[in-house]
């Protein structure tokens, strides 16, 4: 066997397990072992290892973390809670909420953003409303992964196919497509959720606390932050649309944005509120993918196996597997190219196939690793297994109806 391969399936058991004997092992701590023991062993080099880190994730993600983190600090994020989920008068309401309302969002604003803001929001409403904060956690992640699926800019892995695969109409056409099926898959995990937390769905009325912003600078300063960033984001919309090769990088929408919480004489605590642990986690997880790629590996069974790459259960499947080993938005890079020439539908296909391959695993995106990180810089966690335990069968429903509806 493949030595990147034996590093990266020993991460993932200590990911399940996080822990060996009475040492607790973090997510971010497992995958660095795994990058270093890979440098080390000479799988990867240092100059490839740097190549492999997207600078523009990376920078994405800092950026993001802070403008989340000010959010927190200031208030502004639970009184506009207050506004949106005051309306849930039981706990059904509240998840189907999380559910629909996130799906919508994260289309929108894309998936990672919506795990950054979303994470304390889901908490506080857990502890306020006493439900199990695995049932919010579990509920934010399927929603951002979902919602995700239907929009060109839900996620990295969309954009990267609208653009490379020529997409026609990119909203319309994701919309046309995938809008009604991830509909109907976000009714199946509600539905999954309902039956396997019943416990956690009680008939007490939920009494809403209203909240006011506790810091008046810092919440200013945040509305700009968020102005900002819709406004580019409605920007990178635009600039997609029209025949121009002008663009805006993720990592500059983010950036731009925090400027005005960075911009001052607290950046000091801007900066220790970033969640390093989890950038630490992306650089790593780049850098081991790489070297499990470079390996050839998987390549070398792909050749072995004779499969045809534009048979539509391959897609579907190919797409779900492989992103739980390289990730979902290495995988499309590579697929596209070998796909070519293909269809609209075949384009959505691996759409859908890579943005669901989420819910099967906690490491299928990213967005789930924010979650999670964030979550325990909460006091909150969301194993392994239990993640399994629901995003297995919960995953296996969804492929079948984006099977059905675009086959």
């Amino acid at each position: 066997m493949n030595l990147s391969l034996i590093i990266l399936l020993i991460v993932f058991t200590l990911i399940a397990a996080r822990r060996i004997g009475r040492f607790r092992i973090a997510i971010w701590q497992a995958m660095l072992g795994g990058a270093v023991a890979a440098l080390l062993s000479g799988e990867i080099a240092p100059r490839a290892a740097l190549q492999a880190i997207d600078w523009d994730v990376m920078l994405f993600l800092f950026g993001m973390f802070v403008i989340g983190q000010a959010l927190v600090q200031s208030g502004y994020l639970y009184a506009i809670a207050y506004g949106l989920f005051s309306r849930a008068r039981s706990s059904d309401g509240l998840i189907l909420l999380i559910l629909f309302g996130g799906a919508l969002t994260s289309a929108l604003l894309m998936n990672d953003t919506l795990a950054i803001i979303g994470t304390p929001l889901v908490l506080r409403l857990a502890r306020e409303h006493n439900i199990a904060p695995r049932l919010v956690l579990l509920a934010l992640c399927f929603a951002v992964t979902l919602g995700s699926a239907m929009s060109p800019i839900g996620n990295p892995q969309n954009l990267l196919i609208a653009l490379w695969g020529n997409v026609d109409s990119p909203f319309l056409t994701f919309a046309r497509y995938l809008a009604l099926p991830t509909l109907l898959n976000l009714c199946i995990a509600y539905g999954l959720l309902r039956w396997m937390f019943r416990s956690e769905f009680h008939r007490t009325p939920l009494v809403h606390t209203a909240v006011t912003p506790t810091d008046a600078t810092l919440t200013q300063r945040v509305r700009i932050a968020m102005l900002l960033l819709l406004l580019l984001i409605g920007a990178k919309v635009v600039l997609a649309l029209l025949p121009t090769e002008l663009t805006l990088r993720l990592s500059h929408i983010a950036l731009i944005a925090a400027l005005p919480l960075l911009l001052t004489r607290r950046i000091g605590a801007r900066l220790r509120g970033v969640d390093w642990p989890t950038l630490i986690f992306f650089a790593a997880m780049f850098v081991l993918m790489a070297s499990v790629w470079q390996s050839g590996v998987f390549q070398h069974q792909l050749a072995a196996a004779d499969l045809d790459l534009h048979a539509p259960g391959t897609v579907l499947g190919l797409s779900v597997l492989l992103s739980q080993l390289i990730s979902n938005v290495p995988l499309v890079a590579l697929y596209l190219p070998l796909l070519q020439p293909a269809d609209t539908a075949t384009l959505m296909l691996l759409a859908a196939g890579s943005t669901v391959a989420g819910n099967l695993l906690l490491l299928g995106a990213a967005s789930n690793i924010i979650v999670v990180q964030s979550a325990e810089r909460h006091g909150a966690t969301l194993t392994f297994l239990e993640f399994a335990r629901v995003g297995i069968p919960l995953t296996t429903l969804n492929v079948l109806v984006y099977w059905l509806f675009l086959f």
